[in-house]
C-alpha cells in the first residue's frame, strides 16, 4: 500500500483511518465501522481501481515488469509515493512534515478501530517516520524491500531498488502525468460520498 497517497488523498480524519484499515480488513467488515470510516475505505478502492487503469501506471509497470511481472503494480505504489514525498506543489517540506505528524495523531486518537497487526506497525510507522521520510531513497529502498520480503514467490535478492533508480527519470514522468488526474478523480468520488451523507 502506498501509505502517503491514501493519507493525503483524504479529506477528513476518520476517512484516514478508513484508508489505512482497507488493507487490513475483510471485506464483510467494513460495515461495522462509522459511516464517514467506510468512506475511507470506499476512496482506498476507488484510487486502488482508478489507478491500476491510468495509461502512466501502465507505462510505469514496464520499469519493474521484466524483474517481478505481475508484482510491479506494487512496485510503482512504493515509487508514486517516493515522488508524491517530493512533491513540493502539493506541501512544502514543512508541510509534508505536519502532514505526517497529523496522520500519526489520527491513526492513534482511533486505536479502538485499528486491528492488532497494524497497530504494531503503526509504532514501527512513526518512529521512524515513515510518511516523511519516504522522500529518500533509502527509505524507499527499505519500502521496496519490504514488498519483496512479502511477496510469497519472488527471490528477496532482485535488484528492484536498482531497476527504480535507474527508472527514476521516467517514473518522474508517469507520477507528474498520473497524480492530477487520480486528485481530480479522488475529489469527485469524495463528493458523491458527502451526498450520501
Amino acid at each position: 500500500m502506498n501509505y502517503l497517497a491514501h493519507s493525503f488523498l483524504s479529506f477528513t480524519d476518520q476517512q484516514i483511518v478508513g484508508q489505512f484499515l482497507e488493507d487490513f480488513i475483510r471485506n464483510k467488515d467494513r460495515y461495522s465501522f462509522p459511516k464517514d470510516i467506510q468512506d475511507g475505505i470506499t476512496l482506498h478502492r476507488a484510487i486502488d481501481t482508478f489507478t491500476d487503469s491510468h495509461p502512466a501506471i501502465h507505462e510505469a509497470k514496464k520499469a519493474f515488469s521484466p524483474l517481478v511481472r505481475l508484482y510491479a503494480g506494487a512496485f510503482v505504489d512504493v515509487s508514486m509515493d517516493y515522488f508524491l514525498a517530493n512533491d513540493l506543489t502539493k506541501h512544502s517540506l514543512q508541510g509534508w512534515k505536519e502532514h505526517s505528524s497529523k496522520v500519526y495523531r489520527v491513526l492513534n486518537e482511533n486505536q479502538k478501530w485499528l486491528p492488532e497487526n497494524f497497530k504494531r506497525m503503526l509504532v514501527k510507522m512513526e518512529a521512524d517516520d515513515w510518511l516523511y521520510n519516504y522522500r529518500e531513497d533509502q527509505n524507499i529502498k527499505f519500502s521496496i524491500q519490504n514488498v519483496l520480503n512479502k511477496a510469497k514467490y519472488l527471490d528477496k535478492d532482485i535488484p528492484v531498488f536498482k531497476a527504480f533508480l535507474e527508472n527514476k527519470e521516467v517514473l518522474q514522468e508517469c507520477y507528474d502525468h498520473f497524480f492530477p488526474d487520480l486528485l481530480n478523480h479522488t475529489k469527485g468520488i469524495n463528493s458523491l460520498l458527502q451526498l450520501e451523507n
